[in-house]
């Protein structure tokens, strides 16, 4: 007797079981859910595969486009699921992934997660959320107070009141961004005599009103893509977000930012933000915040500060100080699925005075009613889930005590991966860590020397072969799978400002360890080696050889 494979039906009462009935606990299902809450490490390193395929494989398996017909169980999804999708992912938890702002999770925003999820709150309206509401506000107080240190009494009145926000929470730090500089630009061009203000005139009647030729954010060329996307989805355009250069240490340049806000000034462009960086997502430094609050005051600038990584520094007693001044923005974005150790994707931004939010806000008479508790009347996404029970969790059981040793361990542990690259004879530090992000490449020894001599063209042609050298390197490493670190460009001033790819770490998982630097170190050494490069390293040591050469005839000849 053949045995005939059973299929799933769509019928009223398969609909009915779906949403009421429990999957088994043989299930395919179950068995993943079981061996999640178990073991989610272990979970990982059995179902992710460590050697990278190409994407265009993986394609492969989401190609059909038609919706189908008839169902599938829920146990065959499920093993779908492990075999084309997770064993495709990316071990973004891995101690030996430290390319990218991404790290592991505390193990217990997984069960918490399930109750999120199973409430499945809608936090645009308290009717479709009710004690997530007080909670939200709870925890931007929290991250206010984090931020700007106000006593309890300021809590006590702003916390909970309806007509008043703290801050936003949002789907990530771009939203958070877009957020503050929407606010900016509505208390940029307020309502006055018969104009209604920008929010119901719009931008071209608002400057026409107010006598400018156009509206700009200011910000360093470190600034990230975000805040190009919000002067585009503002109406600004691309080319309003301003660029000011930056220093030898990747922070702007206080006196060229000045400089270019007199120059906007004197154009009769509005300065409408200015932007400052707390943690840079190429090279981790942090802006002199103090001295560019007193510029945003000067020229009547909205003062914003992007602390979607380096915010949680606040926690550290020993590295705070490197923040001064981020109390004196008017508003500030944290993301919290990074260094508050949540999962993808929320983010928030918190206002220096309560009334700020007040610019965006926005009503409609079957939702988020005027006087009302709702707190989507000032966000800018409407439907969110209630994400902030998870940063809720992450403050109570971690506390600051927690994070603070989170924050420390992690810019100590990047001191030390860059001292570990400046003993190496064949590595080159780029840029030293001031929290807790680093670049750097594999460059010769002969290849150091010939660069500290060479003249601005021979300097170019031997970054031009290191450049080809490290993306084959760091692109051979990503694909063996064992260890991964990302990639960025940047222009060091003593290269004559020349285009250099370098190799970009992040060290905020608490479980990678010295060893696992070394080996990473250890595998670039060997890649450097790697017959598919042999001809490039040639052409590179014969370079240096030259210059070299050429540098020791003058020194005789002097």
């Amino acid at each position: 007797m053949t045995g005939k494979k059973k299929s799933a039906q769509a019928s009223v009462e398969a609909m009915y079981r779906v949403f009421t009935v429990p999957e088994a606990p043989e299930s395919t299902l179950s068995r993943i859910d079981q061996n999640i809450s178990r073991n989610l490490a272990g979970f990982l390193q059995e179902h992710i595969v460590a050697v990278e395929r190409d994407l265009s494989e993986v394609e492969k398996n989401f190609s059909d486009y038609a919706i189908p017909e008839k169902p599938v169980f829920v146990s065959e999804q499920a093993q779908f699921l492990l075999d084309k999708l997770v064993a495709n992912s990316v071990h973004t938890a891995s101690p030996a992934f430290i390319g990218h702002m991404t790290s592991a999770l505390p193990y217990f925003m997984l069960p918490l997660s399930k109750i999120m999820i199973a409430l499945n709150q809608n936090l645009v309206k308290t009717e479709t959320s009710k004690a997530f509401t007080p909670m939200e506000r709870q925890v931007l107080g929290m991250i206010h107070r984090l931020v700007y240190e106000e006593d309890g009494a300021f809590y006590r009145k702003w916390m909970h009141n309806p007509r008043y926000a703290l801050g936003a929470m949002c789907s990530g730090g771009t939203i958070a961004n877009l957020t503050a500089l929407w606010v900016a630009r509505n208390r940029a061009f307020p309502a006055e005599g018969n104009f209604r203000g920008l929010h119901q005139e719009g931008l071209f009647r608002a400057l026409k009103y107010y006598g400018y030729e156009g509206a700009a954010i200011v910000v360093s060329r470190r600034g990230h893509y975000s805040l190009r996307k919000a002067a585009d989805v503002l109406g600004l355009g691309r080319e309003s977000l301003v660029p000011v250069d930056t220093d030898d240490e990747n922070r702007i340049q206080t006196d060229a930012l000045r400089d270019k806000c007199l120059e906007l000034q004197r154009q009769k462009i509005k300065v409408m933000a200015i932007c400052g960086v707390a943690g840079t997502t190429e090279t981790g430094n942090v802006d002199p915040l103090d001295g560019m609050a007193d510029i945003a005051r000067e020229f009547g600038a909205h003062f914003h500060v992007d602390a979607a990584w380096g915010g949680p520094t606040l926690f550290s007693r020993t590295h705070k100080h490197l923040l001064r001044g981020i109390e004196k923005a008017d508003s500030v974005t944290f993301d919290a699925h990074k260094q508050l150790y949540v999962p993808m994707g929320v983010g928030l931004v918190v206002f220096k005075d309560p009334s700020l939010a007040s610019a965006v806000e926005h009503h409609a008479q079957y939702i988020i009613r005027k006087g009302s508790r709702d707190l989507g009347s000032t966000t800018l996404e409407g439907s969110r889930p209630g994400m902030s029970m998870l940063i809720h969790s992450g403050l109570k059981i971690l506390a600051r005590e927690g994070y603070e040793i989170l924050i420390d361990q992690g810019i100590d542990k990047a001191k030390t991966f860059a001292g570990m690259i400046e003993d190496e004879p064949d590595f080159e530090l780029v840029t030293r860590p001031e929290l807790n992000i680093l670049t750097y490449r594999y460059c010769p020894e002969n290849v150091q020397k010939a660069l500290a001599m060479a003249d601005p063209l021979q300097a170019e042609k031997l970054n031009t072969c290191l450049n080809r050298i490290t993306k084959f390197i760091q692109k051979t490493q990503r694909e063996r799978g064992k260890a991964f670190v990302s990639r960025t460009r940047l222009e060091p001033s003593r290269y004559y400002h020349f285009p250099c790819i370098v190799f970009r770490v992040v060290l905020a998982n608490p479980l990678t360890t010295r060893e696992i630097l070394t080996d990473i170190l250890a595998e670039q050494r060997e890649l450097s080696t790697d017959e598919g490069i042999q001809d490039e390293m040639s052409i590179l040591h014969q370079m240096a050889d030259a210059v070299l050469k050429q540098g020791q005839l003058g020194a005789r000849q002097a």
